[in-house]
């Protein structure tokens, strides 16, 4: 949302209230008050009725107290600058956070998506601390944090959730057939442990629709690209993504019922990765049955194989294909992670998302009664086992694989840990369904003053740092 229209629409209020008062002051040769009870006297001698409506005390209390704070907030909200008051769209959001905490989770899942599809979310007009930005996979990032899959699954809220200031968002995880999910209630918040846990397994409106979404989303893209009046640029790291200023990721998944996994990835990459800024296998939902058993070291190469070929022989101009990474649990154990990390280095994997959700429940959550909840926790309980996880891999890895850590993120701090442990990007879900666009830009000013306070120049400076 932007000041100027809001500061025009006060500012006009109040000129037409001055511009009316001088006016009949004018003809009647007296102040604008004088003006006023001229025509009331004017009205009685004549035996007219006025034609103000008579209101009770009360009520006159109470409109002049309304255009008071109206005169007043216009003229205040004209001498603040548009960074101060984008500041203060986002800090308003948090007022509503109580009103979704009493819905049911999903319909309030449900309700954020939407009012995000429709724009009835902050607009983020601030720039990025350039300590933030940083290139990857030949974009660059105004930043490393990111909405993680899961959140926007069908890709109606795209524009509205980069909008918000993240550095990019992933859509999906998107299955070739559409399909409604395990029954609910499937959704759980374990409110005082800044946890959730999940059964949705894969509900999706499939490929086509999230294919169309996404097709009006680049056209629009494109359009914008071709109308603007900017110069071009000779940098070859492209600035923004397919979607617009942020990067978009697209997660697949497949179908529940389909007896051959690879063929559902390969549909999806080649109805999707046009689309874009990189595409994810998901194999690590503990949702859907025999999912995770694709990340043996055998099946994984296999299924890996299938898909870059897919990818690869699709026609592609001077950008090239889109990176592909793949999605991994955190309830792994040492040859598990040894197997992915090898499949990972031979076959070239541009990069692993670390981690999805765990089938565990650490100490922190047993005394909830919800923890006896099937499905994957996520949130901060989640944060130590995924982290470890992440450091491994960075090791087996040696360091040559894009990495981003996702799991239990809920302040700049927790940001920064998973940057130092190994990770180029992080991701965020489980805080943002709690604490709302408001969490963003605290988590990246906080995440810039960690950086800073250690030295670092880059994001890319402090990746891996523990490991040096």
């Amino acid at each position: 949302m932007a000041v100027m229209p809001l500061k025009r629409l006060l500012g006009g209020f109040v000129q037409r209230t001055v511009a009316s008062s001088q006016h009949a002051a004018a003809n009647r040769g007296m102040g604008a008050g004088g003006a006023l009870a001229r025509r009331f006297c004017s009205s009685s001698a004549t035996g007219k009725t006025s034609k103000i409506p008579h209101l009770p005390k009360k009520g006159r209390l109470l409109t002049g107290a309304t255009l008071g704070l109206v005169i007043a907030g216009g003229a205040y909200v004209s001498t603040v600058d548009e960074a101060t008051f984008c500041g203060w769209l986002f800090d308003a959001t948090k007022l509503v956070n109580p009103f979704f905490a009493l819905l049911d989770p999903e319909a309030a899942h449900r309700l954020a998506v939407s009012a995000a599809a429709r724009g009835w979310v902050p607009r983020e007009k601030r720039h990025d601390a350039p300590v933030l930005e940083l290139e990857v996979w030949g974009r660059k990032f105004s930043n490393p944090v990111g909405l993680a899959a899961g959140f926007d699954k069908n890709a109606e809220a795209v524009e509205g959730l980069l909008a918000l200031g993240f550095g990019f968002i992933e859509v999906g995880s998107v299955t070739p057939v559409p399909q409604e999910g395990n029954p609910k209630p499937r959704i759980f918040r374990l409110r005082q442990e800044g946890a959730i846990i999940n059964r949705c397994g894969f509900n999706s409106e499939g490929i086509v629709a999230v294919a169309k979404r996404l097709g009006a989303q680049h056209g629009k893209r494109k359009l914008a690209e071709t109308s603007s009046t900017a110069p071009p640029t000779n940098d070859d790291v492209k600035q923004g993504g397919k979607a617009g200023p942020g990067i978009l990721g697209v997660n697949l998944g497949k179908n529940k019922e389909s007896e051959d996994a690879a063929s559902d990835y390969v549909q999806g990459v080649h109805t999707l990765s046009q689309y874009a800024d990189y595409l994810v296998i998901n194999v690590s939902s503990p949702n859907t049955p025999g999912l995770r058993t694709l990340q043996g070291r055998k099946q994984l190469k296999d299924l890996v194989k299938k898909i870059q070929a897919a990818r690869d022989e699709m026609q592609w101009g001077e950008e090239g294909p889109p990176p592909l990474l793949v999605k991994i649990a955190p309830d792994l154990s040492k040859e598990d992670l040894e197997d992915i990390a090898a499949v990972a280095v031979a076959l070239r994997l541009d990069g692993l998302i670390i981690s999805n959700t765990t089938i565990q429940r650490p100490d922190a959550v047993m005394n909830d009664p919800l923890a006896k909840e099937t499905g994957g926790l996520s949130g901060k309980p989640l944060f130590d086992l995924s982290n470890s996880i992440l450091k491994e891999m960075y090791i087996l890895t040696r360091g040559k694989i894009p990495l981003i850590g996702c799991g239990g993120i809920s302040s700049g701090e927790d940001a920064y840990k998973k940057i130092r442990a190994g990770a180029t990007l992080v991701q965020l879900y489980t805080a943002f369904a709690y604490g709302g666009p408001a969490l963003i830009p605290q988590i990246k000013s906080e995440l810039a003053g960690c950086l800073e306070r250690d030295g670092f120049k880059s994001v890319i400076e402090a990746v891996g740092a523990d490991h040096r």
